[in-house]
């Protein structure tokens, strides 16, 4: 086997860390408007040492957040590891303890019993609190300025996943957790709603059909619906040496439908064949149907197969699922929405839960079936057009996050940001598109003078 044969693909490239922490004024190239004005927050894995596990696994690293802070025409930045007590014992010893996903197969005693969050998945604003989320465990605080670490939000009862939804209306965080239970990697699930004022008002638990990873869920205005898909979690499987989360398609899948107000015993089970959803883009009710937009996977990427076996290449497409709440039928209607492969599919935040006509995503031009995104897309619904913008040269983009133009604006009125690899100078650019008008390309740049890794999601915050 060569030296090359043996590079994690999630430590080499622009998937590798930098393990520097930095403050930089950007130069901006164009005009960014005076009314924008608030950050641009972002997070993804930076594993501060090298991984213990050789088929480390992307989701598995170190939580760093880049903060861009525009105000006056200005770019400010600003990065900072999440210092959850994982990254402390390991910054402590001086090295990797804890093995992928937590498995007691490859972490070092050190570590046992302790912590292994790593709050690397999603960074949400709500009641005055800036937050970073992962699959299994508590939100985590940081200072919106400093970006210095405050310490897991402990009300929540126990873990919760990185994906809550923002109820426009109420102002309520509307969320969930899977893998609950005494038994890691379990089918235990939880529903839980933090409030306007930022307390946690409901947790409830209950079983889902089977134990899978559950990465994101769906909330409309009076209902939230629970993706289980053949994306499985296993902890005998992983007690084996096999892979812990693994594709069994056989498995089917199943969606979970319950009014927000109701009780967990109330959940109605839909079904559909073997797919997996990372991400949807919105979801809305009319009536007695419920509409979800989704990015849809025909196998899901980046995982093996049951037996350890790697899994295949897939590619997302956005599709409507549609769920007759008055029928007699639990199967779930799919229609297709567009023909182009994406990935992070983002809408006007002032409208999730609620109908939408404006949507946008991180596309793949090249169909190349993986997470490398080379085009940002946006969708009207409502005209049926769609616009992209397309990098060259080996350029790749972030999920692209909407800025309103102004809190009573238009739904979709306002501005597109992404954050770009440059490949050719392996640095970093905030890109700023008018958001309905994104062909044109970018109406300012902001140009790190390094590169920002890889990362999942990102959010905007006015921080007035």
């Amino acid at each position: 086997m060569d030296g090359d044969a043996r590079i994690n693909p999630y430590l080499a490239g622009n998937f590798a860390p930098i393990r520097s922490e930095d403050d930089f004024d950007l130069t901006v190239k164009g005009e960014i408007p005076a009314a924008m004005r608030g950050a641009l927050f972002r997070i993804g894995p930076n594993p501060q040492f090298e991984p213990r596990d050789p088929n480390h696994h992307w989701f598995g690293g170190d939580g760093m957040i880049h903060g861009f802070y525009v105000a006056d025409g200005k770019v400010g930045y600003r990065n900072r590891y999440v210092r959850t007590p994982k990254w402390e014992l390991e910054h402590e010893h001086g090295r990797s303890l804890f093995g992928s996903f937590g498995n007691p197969m490859t972490t070092d005693p050190l570590a046992m019993g302790n912590e292994g969050g790593v709050a690397n998945t999603n960074i949400v604003w709500h009641a005055g609190k800036l937050m970073a989320l992962e699959e299994g465990h508590h939100p985590f605080e940081v200072d919106p300025k400093t970006l210095d670490s405050r310490g897991y939000v402990r009300p929540y009862g126990g873990r919760v996943t990185a994906h809550p939804k923002l109820d426009p209306k109420t102002g309520e965080m509307v969320w969930f957790a899977y893998g609950v239970g005494q038994m890691p990697l379990s089918a235990g699930m939880s529903y839980g709603v933090t409030d306007k004022d930022g307390k946690v008002v409901r947790r409830s638990d209950f079983q889902a059909p089977f134990a899978c990873m559950v990465h994101d869920f769906m909330v409309t205005e009076n209902h939230a619906l629970f993706p289980i898909l053949p994306l499985t979690a296993s902890l005998e499987r992983a007690m084996s040496g096999k892979p812990a989360f693994a594709w069994e398609p056989e498995k089917g899948s199943y969606v979970g439908v319950m009014r927000r107000d109701a009780d967990v015993s109330t959940i109605r089970w839909f079904n559909t064949e073997a797919c997996y959803v990372f991400h949807p883009l919105n979801s809305w009710e009319e009536g007695d149907k419920i509409f979800c937009d989704v990015m849809r996977y025909d196998v899901a990427p980046l995982f093996p197969n049951a037996d350890g076996s790697p899994g295949q290449k897939a590619a997302a497409r956005l599709v409507r699922w549609t769920f007759d709440l008055a029928g007699n039928s639990d199967a779930i209607k799919e229609t297709p929405l567009d023909d182009l492969d994406g990935e992070f599919p983002r809408v006007d935040m002032r409208v999730e839960t609620l109908k939408h006509r404006h949507g946008w995503y991180a596309a793949d031009p090249t169909r190349s079936g993986t997470v490398k995104q080379s085009a940002l897309a946006h969708m009207d619904f409502q005209t049926g057009k769609r616009q992209v913008y397309e990098l060259t040269g080996g350029d790749l983009t972030s999920e692209p996050v909407f800025v309103p133009r102004s809190a009573d604006a238009p739904e979709g009125d306002g501005w597109l940001t992404a954050v770009i690899w440059r490949a050719a100078e392996n640095r970093s650019d905030l890109a700023i598109f008018e958001a309905q008008d994104i062909a044109k390309g970018p109406i300012a740049v902001a140009e790190v003078p390094r590169r920002v890794p890889f990362g999942f999601h990102g959010n905007w915050a006015d921080l007035s």
